[in-house]
């Protein structure tokens, strides 16, 4: 099976309230224990705040370390989940249940192959 990165976009500057993002909370862990249950579950994690980001770049010789997200958006990566799909369809259907219950966009990538593929 193919591995698929799950990356969650969310908005820049604040979370929901606390009751509604409890009821997201758990029905984010509800899908996280179906993919666990079924074998596809690799690793998931949130991250904090894109302004806690460093960017780290090589230029001319030199290692160059700016604050912050490299981007310039309204929205960031705002955690991950790596799975194991038979296709991209099998992926795409799990994207869709998080799309529901967190309403973010969710963005489904494969991992290369160790050929590259």
């Amino acid at each position: 099976m193919k591995k698929y990165l799950l990356s969650m976009y969310a908005p820049e500057g604040g979370t929901p309230d606390p009751d509604t993002l409890a009821k997201i909370m758990t029905e984010v862990h509800a899908i996280r224990q179906q993919l666990q249950d079924a074998g596809l579950w690799v690793f998931a994690g949130g991250l904090h705040e894109a302004r806690t980001a460093t960017v780290v770049r090589f230029d001319r010789g030199k290692a160059l370390m700016t604050d912050g997200p490299y981007a310039e958006t309204k929205e960031h990566i705002g955690g991950i989940t790596v799975i194991r799909a038979p296709d991209l369809d099998a992926a795409l259907e799990w994207a869709r249940k998080y799309a529901k219950v967190t309403t973010l966009p969710i963005e489904v990538r494969p991992f290369r192959d160790q050929d590259g593929q």
